[in-house]
Parts: structure tokens; C-alpha cells; sequence
């Protein structure tokens, strides 16, 4: 039995990184909403109670049940986890007095306490909390202070149960990793052995019995996800796994062929079908981009739905789901209202009459490339940057069309090949070019131009959550300008996106 650490979610904006945290310590753990979490049972090593938006005093403030939890599996609460673990058992949590954001510094520690094995005094910790707790129940011990805040953390005697007001998980939390790893490794004894390899191990194991001599078929993008899931599948299933990769007409330049050659070579059963006519005549006269998503989604389902019922005997749909999809259908406040169309086929199982398996809903997106590198599979598809389900229509601002598709994949194929010939590619976590419904004035030789404008967009991130622009050099930028100006045919301006995420989104549509 897979041992783990469960997280309860008070709807912290760093839940998942609490997450992402535990699971390089290569222990798995899983995120549950505060009020719809399983029964500890012996795989269950501990529990973290996340921080909140909310405040313990607040009349609607989450309150979980932790009767089958506190006093007998390790507890760790963490800013309103540690608040709530105070004002519910006879304590005291006040609106603070002091500003409790931003850096501070544990002035002095417990070093006895085993939260606090090998931290060094004066640490460096990360507060974002507007309460403070004044007084703590009787039983419980202050292990840690700042400057400011008295109670920074606490023991309950008698329990392995700890709170702190810091959040260990940030970055800013210099040695946060190490009381995680305290927390995990050393109090909850947490072997530190999920793998990528015992991941593939696993999975594969888990697949062959889920699916037993059964009939799949996967839809393959050339992303990451779908790939990585097709290898697993294959593993597990052989030939019994046939997967279906569509050309939406949407694509970058030449990737249809080059991707579908990649996936013979890495030996699946892979059938490509171009559609590009179905989705292309769909989109004709369509300006709104959510619109233009859903007419996306609704072809994709159409054209899958008729090629896989040409494999006989199917009764499985793989789909390359991860964690964050997961955890966003069961979040505290429920499925967001703004999931974007492109990311859910939903009714395609039921249309399909179809059983769903999704071998990568435990990864995050960094982990699904290591379990990729675990499979050995090509950099080539591994290495690809990450690229939106509607493709290319969405970096057309605006309606599609083939003459729009075909000026935007030649600058794009400039701006990409650059970024690959001068060593920037791998340094980028995403690179677009975006073709504007706008033109401007310009002069080419002897005459005047009235032309179109093109957008380069390069961003730096680890998951697209959150994402800064790249400093690519100046004349690196330059050099691509004048090539797409010169080469691409209705182009006479080039500009550069210096925008970060938040506010501004990594796509334009």
C-alpha cells in the first residue's frame, strides 16, 4: 500500500505548493477539500491543515472534523491550520497588531523539538496571515518566535500534533524544505520512495488490472501529458491501445507530419487523421475566442467519436489528465466558473459509451516530464513546450482563416527555429507569436505599407500558474524582427510582450 501525507485545503492560494513541497521529498500526498476528505486509514502517515482566505473568527470560517485525526496520526497546521488548532481547543486568535506579511526571522526555536531538527536560529520565514494567536490552550508549547509574533509555533503535549503561523512551502521560507522534510520523513517516518520509476512500476501494475484484456483509445495531442499516458498505456497494453492523432488544421508549421513520425518511431499504434477542413469551415466568420474554443471542442469530439468507433471493440477512454484538473473539480469553492473549454471534452465518455482511464491524474506537469525521462522517451517530445488545445486559433485575434494561418506559421516557425539555432529554446517555458486584427503604416524600398503587426510572446514559469517574460537579448529579438519583416509576406511590425502573469494571461485569447 502506497504510504501518504493528506492535505486539507482551507482554499490557500499555496495548497498546492504544500503539495508540490512534499512531493519532491519524493512522498506522495494528496490535496482533499477541509470538509470531504477520506478516513485516515494505515496508509496515512500525516496530516497537513493548509492555510485560508479565511479567518477562524469569521462566521463562515471552514471548521473540519479532526476527531479521527488530531492525537492519533501527526498533525502539521500551518497558518490558519495552526490558528484553528488554537481558537477551536481554548485559545485566543485576534486581529494582529503588527503588519504579519512578508519576511521575518524565527529569533528563536525549540532546537529539541523535531519540527525543528537542523533548522538554525534566526531562519528566514515567510508570514501572510492578518490574525495572530494571544494565547495559546493549556497543553500546548510555543517551539518557535519572531521579532513580532510571539506564537510563530507551537506543540501539543502528549501529541504529534504541531502548528505554525509561517508557511513553509514558499520560497521565502528559506529552510522550509528542511521542517517539511522534519514534518514527513522524520515524524510522520515516511519511507521518501515514490519515484518516477515506481510511479511507471505502479501504474503499469494498475493499468494491466484495471483494463485486463480490454480495447483503448487515447486522443494524442504532441503535448507532454497525452505522450507520456500513451507510454504508459503501451506498456501496460500493447497493440490494445490505439491512439488518434488529429490534425485540427491549427497546428505549427510542419508539426503534424514531424509529431506523427515521433510517435511511430517511439513504437505506439498511432493513426493520424487530418480534419483540418472540418475545424477550419467550422471557425469561418467566428470572432469571440470562448466561442471559437467550444466550436474547437465540439469538431475534436465529433471527428474522435467517428474515427475511434472504426476500432473495434473498444471499451476505454484514456485522457491525459493531471492532479490540477483533479483538484480543481473538487476544490473548496468548487469547479471554477472559468475553466477554459479547450481543457474538458466532458460528454465524450458518455457519448462514446465509454469506461475513462486517466494514468496521470496523481502527477503535477513537472512531474509527468520526470516520469516522461523515466520512460525514455525522446526529448523531442519531452522537450516541447507547452501549446493551447485550440492551437493557433487563439493567437489569431480575431477570425481564423487559411491566409491568417499561413502568415502566422511562417513568423511562428521563425521566432520558434530562432529560439532552437541561439540556445534559448530550453531556457523558455513557453514561446508564441500572436497575429493582431490590427495594421499600421510602414515603408518598405521606396513605398508606403499598411500592414499587419505580429506579437513575440516567451515567458518563464515552472507550471503556468504563474509566469514572468523572458529577457531574451536585444539582438537576438532584433534579428528575429527583421527575418519575419523580410519573410513573411503582410507583416511590417514586430513587437515584444514585457507583460507577466498575473494580470496578464501567457496567451491573448
Amino acid at each position: 500500500m502506497q504510504e501518504k501525507i493528506l492535505i486539507l485545503d482551507f482554499g490557500s492560494q499555496y495548497t498546492q505548493l504544500i503539495a508540490r513541497r512534499v512531493r519532491e521529498l519524493n512522498v506522495y500526498c494528496e490535496i482533499h477539500p477541509f470538509n470531504h476528505f477520506p478516513p485516515p486509514d494505515s496508509s496515512v502517515r500525516g496530516v497537513i491543515l493548509s492555510g485560508s482566505p479565511w479567518s477562524v473568527r469569521d462566521a463562515r470560517a471552514p471548521l473540519p472534523d479532526l476527531k479521527a485525526v488530531k492525537g492519533n496520526i501527526p498533525l502539521l497546521g500551518v497558518c490558519y491550520g495552526a490558528q484553528y488548532l488554537t481558537h477551536n481547543y481554548g485559545g485566543e486568535v485576534l486581529p494582529s497588531d503588527t503588519r504579519e506579511y512578508g519576511r521575518a526571522r524565527l529569533v528563536s526555536i525549540d532546537e529539541n523539538d523535531p519540527l525543528f531538527n537542523g533548522v538554525t536560529a534566526g531562519t528566514q520565514v515567510w508570514m501572510s496571515h492578518g490574525d495572530t494567536i494571544v494565547r495559546i490552550p493549556e497543553g500546548y508549547n510555543i517551539t518557535g518566535s519572531t521579532g513580532d509574533v510571539k506564537v510563530a509555533a507551537f506543540r501539543i503535549s502528549g501529541e504529534q500534533t504541531w502548528g505554525i503561523q509561517f508557511h513553509p512551502e514558499v520560497y521565502h521560507t528559506t529552510e522550509g524544505t528542511r521542517m517539511l522534510g522534519n514534518f514527513v520523513k522524520g515524524i510522520c517516518r515516511c519511507r521518501g520512495d515514490w519515484t518516477p520509476e515506481s510511479f511507471v512500476e505502479m501504474t503499469v501494475r494498475s493499468l494491466r488490472q484495471q483494463l485486463g484484456d480490454d480495447r483503448v483509445v487515447l486522443g494524442l495531442s504532441g503535448g507532454v501529458d497525452s505522450s507520456v499516458a500513451a507510454i504508459l498505456l503501451d506498456r501496460a497494453i500493447g497493440e490494445r491501445l490505439t491512439s488518434i492523432f488529429v490534425d485540427n488544421g491549427l497546428l505549427r508549421k510542419n508539426e503534424y507530419a514531424a509529431v506523427l513520425d515521433a510517435y511511430r518511431r517511439m513504437g505506439l499504434n498511432v493513426k493520424g487523421v487530418d480534419a483540418s477542413a472540418d475545424f477550419i469551415g467550422a471557425l469561418r466568420g467566428v470572432n469571440d475566442p470562448e466561442s471559437k474554443r467550444k466550436i474547437i471542442g465540439r469538431v475534436f469530439i465529433e471527428v474522435f467519436d467517428r474515427e475511434a468507433h472504426k476500432v473495434q471493440n473498444v471499451k476505454w477512454l484514456a485522457q491525459g489528465t493531471i492532479y490540477p484538473d483533479v483538484i480543481e473539480s473538487v476544490s473548496v469553492n468548487g469547479p471554477s466558473a472559468t475553466i477554459k473549454s479547450h481543457h474538458n471534452v466532458g460528454g465524450l465518455p458518455e457519448k462514446m459509451h465509454l469506461q475513462v482511464t486517466e494514468p496521470l491524474r496523481l502527477l503535477f506537469k513537472d512531474e509527468v516530464r520526470r516520469v516522461g525521462i523515466a520512460l525514455e522517451m525522446p526529448e523531442e517530445i519531452l522537450g516541447r513546450h507547452p501549446f493551447p488545445g485550440p492551437g493557433l486559433a487563439i493567437r489569431i485575434l480575431g477570425e481564423v482563416t487559411p491566409e491568417k494561418l499561413e502568415t502566422l506559421r511562417d513568423a511562428d516557425d521563425i521566432f520558434i527555429s530562432g529560439l532552437r539555432n541561439n540556445g534559448f529554446y530550453d531556457k523558455v517555458w513557453q514561446a508564441a507569436v500572436i497575429l493582431l486584427p490590427v495594421q499600421s503604416v510602414g515603408v518598405m524600398g521606396d513605398e508606403r505599407t499598411y500592414e499587419n503587426a505580429v506579437v513575440l510572446r516567451a515567458v518563464t514559469s515552472t507550471d503556468g500558474m504563474t509566469a514572468d517574460w523572458s529577457r531574451l537579448p536585444h539582438e537576438f529579438l532584433a534579428g528575429v524582427s527583421n527575418q519575419i519583416i523580410n519573410r513573411v509576406r503582410g507583416v511590417n511590425r514586430v513587437v515584444y510582450d514585457i507583460s507577466s502573469k498575473p494580470p496578464s494571461t501567457i496567451e491573448w485569447e
